[in-house]
């Protein structure tokens, strides 16, 4: 996938239309595990954030001005700071309708999540 910009990623959330019925189930306003009982196959990737083997390892530090954390649904989408800042950008293949997919690696575990894209949040 190619690289996006923080200026691309925000003209994707402001162009975005509401979700449609093949995305709606896929459109949390905050973090979530995408759901062992849905599809992603309405969904196709458009860019990402950060590519792997760049120099610059991008930061672990997370943006919670006031006082929200990584669940929380009114937490911004802080796109030089974690998770936002390693995730990928998908689109309804439908309607286009813009999401953050992230993968969370754990010690013996994979919890991919994803995130509905929406651009009143958005922190450059």
């Amino acid at each position: 996938m190619p690289k996006l910009s923080p200026e691309d990623v925000e003209r994707l959330a402001r162009a975005q239309p509401a979700p449609c019925a093949h995305c709606a189930p896929l459109a949390f306003v905050g973090w979530e595990s995408f759901p062992g009982d849905k599809s992603d196959v309405a969904l196709e990737g458009v860019g990402t954030l950060w590519q792997a083997g760049e120099e610059d390892e991008p930061t672990l530090e997370e943006h919670h001005p006031a006082g929200t954390n990584y669940w929380s649904p009114e937490a911004p989408i802080a796109l030089r700071c974690f998770p936002a800042n390693r995730s990928e950008v998908w689109c309804c293949r439908h309607c286009g309708h813009a999401f953050l997919r992230y993968t969370e690696y754990g010690g013996y575990y994979e919890d991919k999540r994803i995130r509905s894209l929406q651009p009143e949040l958005i922190v450059k």
